[in-house]
């Protein structure tokens, strides 16, 4: 069983915030400099929210005046839901399904640990796939 310490140990634990007094621009920009599709909202140290293109794209309207002027509290998700180091990968991409996430972060404790994507689980799942064929086809072909 693949968990979500594997992945982080694998891919790194960075996890981009921002203040939710940050303007969408702001948020924006920095999504583009890191190639990142969400940050995580922090206030002081307290995880507060989610912002994602897609609260961007489904959230802001056209009349609501300019990127810079809106603040990030006003289109991030909240209440965020969030996973542990020792959940499985299974049990993230059910929760990820069901809520239509596409993001999560990790936390443990109160403290924010890195962030996971479907794309991450994705990869897991296969790579673990990949593992089992592989033993199988060796055992077929007495390789053990």
């Amino acid at each position: 069983m693949i968990t979500v310490k594997q992945i982080l140990r694998s891919k790194g634990h960075a996890a981009w915030t921002i203040s939710p007094d940050a303007s969408v621009l702001e948020a924006l920009q920095l999504m583009e400099q890191k190639d990142i599709g969400a940050l995580v909202v922090v206030e002081g140290k307290k995880l507060v929210g989610m912002f994602s293109e897609r609260d961007y794209a489904r959230k802001f309207i056209h009349g609501m005046g300019s990127t810079k002027d809106i603040q990030v509290r006003e289109l991030m998700s909240a209440p965020v839901d969030t996973v542990r180091p020792g959940m499985s990968i299974g049990a993230c991409m059910a929760l990820m399904t069901e809520r239509r996430f596409r993001h999560l972060p990790v936390v443990e404790g109160e403290n924010l640990v890195g962030m996971i994507s479907i794309g991450d689980v994705v990869k897991a799942i296969i790579s673990e796939q990949q593992k089992v064929i592989d033993e199988l086809g060796n055992f077929i072909s007495g390789k053990r």
